[in-house]
């Protein structure tokens, strides 16, 4: 049975939207949480941050995806380490207009070489990701995060 669901969906610059379950994508994603010497590396992402990670693409494990999206957005080669959350977010795509439901999976990650770099990111990429920054986990609560799933509970549960 295809029941319709009205669900909340947020964009980038905190506007909500009213959309049918009919018109939502799914799109399972992945995000490393990685941290250093009391800083955490975030992805640089329009005005803000996100953890580094995204969609997983079919036939591709967690893990895999893992790695080749830290990699993308930060040109680092990590090994993925403990589940830390799974959560729900519902959101619209901001450089195409689409709305999605994404479970997201946080694991924590070690950083086993590379050096930060923007080389690998693609050309969607390209428009709005910056060199990924290590941020003092003291001012994470001052940045600006683009997620609709709350990162400082995450955090929490480190």
């Amino acid at each position: 049975m295809n029941l319709k669901r009205m669900v909340t969906c947020d964009d980038i610059h905190d506007k909500k939207y009213q959309v049918s379950s009919d018109d939502l994508s799914f799109r399972p994603a992945v995000y490393g949480v990685i941290i250093q010497d009391g800083k955490i590396l975030l992805s640089k992402q329009w005005e803000g941050y996100d953890f580094p990670g995204g969609a997983i693409e079919l036939g591709e494990s967690t893990a895999d995806a893992l790695i080749r999206e830290v990699k993308e957005e930060t040109g680092l080669k990590v090994e993925v380490g403990k589940l830390l959350h799974c959560d729900n977010s519902f959101f619209k795509l901001p450089f195409n207009g689409s709305f999605v439901h994404s479970i997201q999976i946080f694991h924590m990650c070690k950083i086993i070489g590379g050096e930060l770099s923007t080389q690998f990111l693609d050309e969607q990429e390209q428009k709005y990701v910056g060199k990924a920054e290590w941020v003092d986990l003291n001012k994470f609560n001052d940045v600006k995060i683009y997620s609709s799933v709350d990162l400082k509970k995450v955090l929490k549960l480190i």
